[in-house]
C-alpha cells in the first residue's frame, strides 16, 4: 500500500516532481529551478533533485525505499556523453537504490502528451526539441542548443524578437509595436541599452531571455507583421521535426501519425499552433495534430510506471 512511483521533469526553466500511487494517482507535486547542467552544473542539478525528491516524499508520508520505480528527465541529457554516465549515477544517491532509470526531458512530453502512446511530441520550451516512439522504439529530432539550433523555441522566438528590435531601431524596418513593447519592458531610456541587458556584467540568463518571448507574442496579437513572421517561422521549425521523425521512426505512407506538444511557446496559443498546424498540413495530411493528454510531469510518472512494468 505503501508503493508509489516518481516522475521527474527537468527542464531548461524549471524541474517539476511528480509522486504517485498505483492508480496513478497524484500523491504529492513541488517544482523547483532548472537542472540544466551547462548553467548550474552538475552539483546544482543534484541539489535541485534532492530538495524535490525529499519534498515529495516529506509531503506524502512517503521514504526512497517506497519508490517502487523513478524516471528522471533531465535537459541535455545525452548530449554530452562525458556528463551523461555522471548524470545517470546522480538518482542512486538521492534514493538509496537502483530502481531508476534516466533520460532526456524529451520523454516526459511525449509521455505526457500521448500518454506514452505512438507518436510524436514536440517540445518547445526554453530550448526545442522533437522526440517520438513507435512498436517501443524512440527517435528524436533538433535540441541542438540555443547557438545554433532550437529554432521554433521561446530563447529562439526572443532572439528573432531582440533582432527585430534592433532593426527597427535603425529604421531598416519599420518601428511596429514590438518596439514599444520591449522599450517599456526594460524601461530603456535610449535603445541601445537593450545591449546592457544582454551582454552586460549582469546580462540575461538563457532562461530570462526565453522569458522574453511573450514580448513577441503581445506584439503579435496587437498586428506587429514582424512578430508575427517569427510565429509563423516558429511554426514552420516546428513541423519540420515532425516530418524528420515520421521517416525516423518508419510510419507507413498511409499510417495516421498522432502529433502533440508542450513546453511554455505554446502558451502563445494559436499564434503558434496555426502555423504548426498548417505546416504540418502542408507536409502530410496523415498528421493528427492533438492536444496534450497530461503534462510532461504527470508524463514522466506514467513512464516510470511502464518502466517498472516492462
Amino acid at each position: 500500500m505503501r508503493r508509489c512511483w516518481l516522475g521527474v521533469d527537468g527542464g531548461g526553466t524549471k524541474t517539476r516532481f511528480l509522486l504517485v500511487n498505483a492508480s496513478a494517482t497524484p500523491l504529492a507535486e513541488a517544482e523547483l529551478g532548472t537542472t540544466w547542467f551547462p548553467q548550474v552544473g552538475l552539483e546544482g542539478a543534484h541539489e535541485v533533485l534532492a530538495q524535490g525528491v525529499a519534498q515529495v516524499l516529506a509531503a506524502a508520508g512517503r521514504d526512497a525505499a517506497d519508490i517502487a520505480y523513478a524516471f528522471f528527465g533531465l535537459p541535455a541529457y545525452g548530449e554530452n556523453r562525458a556528463i551523461t554516465s555522471q548524470l545517470d549515477a546522480v538518482p542512486a544517491t538521492i534514493l538509496g537504490h537502483g530502481r531508476y532509470r534516466c533520460d532526456n526531458d524529451m520523454v516526459c512530453g511525449w509521455a505526457g502528451s500521448l500518454a506514452c502512446a505512438d507518436g510524436i511530441n514536440l517540445v518547445a520550451g526554453t530550448g526545442s526539441i522533437g522526440y517520438g516512439q513507435r512498436q517501443g522504439c524512440g527517435a528524436r529530432a533538433g535540441g541542438w542548443g540555443s547557438t545554433f539550433g532550437d529554432d521554433g523555441s521561446s530563447h529562439w522566438i526572443a532572439l528573432q524578437g531582440l533582432n527585430v528590435f534592433s532593426k527597427m531601431s535603425d529604421g531598416r524596418l519599420p518601428k511596429g509595436p514590438l518596439h514599444a513593447i520591449v522599450r517599456q519592458a526594460l524601461a530603456l531610456e535610449h535603445d541601445l541599452d537593450l545591449c546592457a541587458h544582454i551582454y552586460g556584467e549582469h546580462a540575461a540568463t538563457r532562461t530570462e531571455l526565453a522569458r522574453m518571448a511573450h514580448w513577441v507574442a503581445d506584439a503579435a496579437r496587437a498586428g506587429d507583421g514582424a512578430a508575427l513572421r517569427i510565429y509563423a517561422d516558429a511554426g514552420h521549425a516546428l513541423a519540420q521535426l515532425a516530418v524528420a521523425l515520421r521517416h525516423s521512426l518508419g510510419f507507413a505512407d498511409d499510417a495516421p501519425v498522432p502529433v502533440s506538444y508542450s513546453g511554455g511557446a505554446f502558451h502563445a496559443g494559436d499564434l503558434l499552433l496555426a502555423p504548426l498546424r498548417a505546416a504540418l498540413a502542408e507536409a502530410s495530411d496523415r498528421f493528427r495534430l492533438q492536444e496534450p493528454q497530461h503534462a510532461p510531469h504527470v508524463g514522466a510518472a506514467l513512464y516510470a510506471m511502464r518502466l517498472a512494468a516492462a
